[in-house]
């Protein structure tokens, strides 16, 4: 199973990030708008993603609810051979809650860097590493905390849909 090391905490300014980001080389990949329908289930994460008007996406995952940086360990699935199947899910499994964003991405090498604007939440930078040797992949966590004046205590435990559901 495909893993990744993150790291999520809120932001005040959008602008101020976006171009700390661009200073620090990062390629910008336009923003996306997604929408995250979350399913009860009893171990990890089940979620199906819908971005703009492309076909949805099953996205499984586990990951430790703790703040600093964490591994995550995915899988995706691709729905658009499969009609139907995201809407037999949500009426098997439940709608826990959903989530909808505007995502600034931007790439670097071994990592991809989210700037969200999430409804009924705010604003957060996401750091996703790619890389799956933890040597490699905590080298470039180190040097995104660094670049961005982050420390690891400021990453937030959960997700965006714990975030919703504590709220």
């Amino acid at each position: 199973m495909p893993q990744n090391l993150e790291l999520k905490c809120r932001i005040s300014s959008i602008a101020v990030v976006c171009e700390t980001a661009q200073a620090l080389g990062a390629a910008p990949q336009g923003i996306l708008t997604q929408e995250d329908t979350y399913l009860v289930v009893p171990h990890g994460r089940m979620k199906i993603r819908r971005e703009g008007t492309g076909a949805p996406e099953l996205i499984v995952y586990q990951r430790p609810d703790r703040a600093g940086d964490r591994w995550s360990s995915y899988q995706r699935f691709p729905l658009w051979h499969a009609p139907g199947l995201g809407e037999a899910l949500v009426r098997a499994l439940g709608v826990l809650c959903v989530v909808s964003k505007r995502r600034h991405l931007f790439l670097v090498p071994d990592a991809r860097i989210h700037v969200d604007e999430v409804d009924h939440l705010g604003t957060f930078l996401e750091f996703e590493v790619t890389s799956e040797d933890p040597a490699v992949a905590e080298r470039v966590m180190a040097g995104l905390r660094r670049g961005f004046g982050l420390e690891v205590e400021e990453g937030i435990p959960g997700s965006y849909a714990d975030l919703i559901l504590s709220a």
